[in-house]
């Protein structure tokens, strides 16, 4: 499954599963058409309505939270923490994703990330957050974790998480644009218990 997920910069995620998922697509270079998309939070870094009618068809499911719907193609569909999703061969839970110690992300707004089950593996999207209590009940194979600091989890908070976690593997992501560079995903390499893989950018 590792092997079907693609970084694109940032915190642009393209899971190539059967339907292809985008989570957070912005800056995208080469578009798939997409079966399903996940909007986290509306910051133009992860809500940009145009690369998300760029990955979108006829056909393509939209889920975000309700104060990303006015930004996105009718029939896009409001997500809070606690909701279930199944969609043919994906279930998506969507969970909370916030700041405990700074005011970017707060709680109160419902912004969310969220764990995707797809062919047998359950992958870990965080969104923009802070470590939070709720990471201790998430239960996932692959965990894409935000590690640039400043808005979200330094390298640091980032592998004490997913040490908690213990997820199969972790890969570091929401670095080497606007915030972050390739030592905090290193720094994450090196302080987390379980394996890390650092991706490469893909187009």
């Amino acid at each position: 499954m590792l092997k079907k997920i693609f970084w694109l910069g940032h915190s642009t995620v393209r899971i190539d599963t059967e339907p292809v998922i985008y989570i957070d697509p912005w800056k995208v270079k080469k578009p798939k058409k997409a079966g399903l998309v996940l909007v986290s939070h509306c910051h133009y870094d992860h809500l940009s309505p145009a690369d998300v009618k760029k990955v979108s068809g006829p056909g393509t499911v939209v889920l975000a939270p309700a104060d990303c719907l006015g930004d996105l193609p009718e029939g896009a569909r409001a997500v809070k923490a606690g909701d279930r999703v199944e969609l043919p061969g994906i279930v998506v839970e969507v969970v909370p994703a916030y700041n405990t110690n700074k005011t970017f992300h707060p709680k109160a707004s419902g912004w969310v990330g969220f764990v995707i089950e797809a062919e047998g593996r359950c992958i870990y999207y965080p969104g923009d957050t802070d470590a939070i209590p709720e990471m201790d009940k998430i239960r996932a194979d692959i965990v894409l974790m935000p590690v640039g600091g400043t808005y979200t989890m330094t390298a640091a908070e980032a592998a004490d998480a997913v040490n908690r976690m213990k997820p199969v593997v972790a890969v570091p992501i929401h670095w080497g644009d606007i915030v972050g560079s390739e030592v905090d995903a290193k720094k994450f390499k090196e302080y987390s218990m379980v394996p890390v893989e650092i991706k490469p950018v893909t187009d």
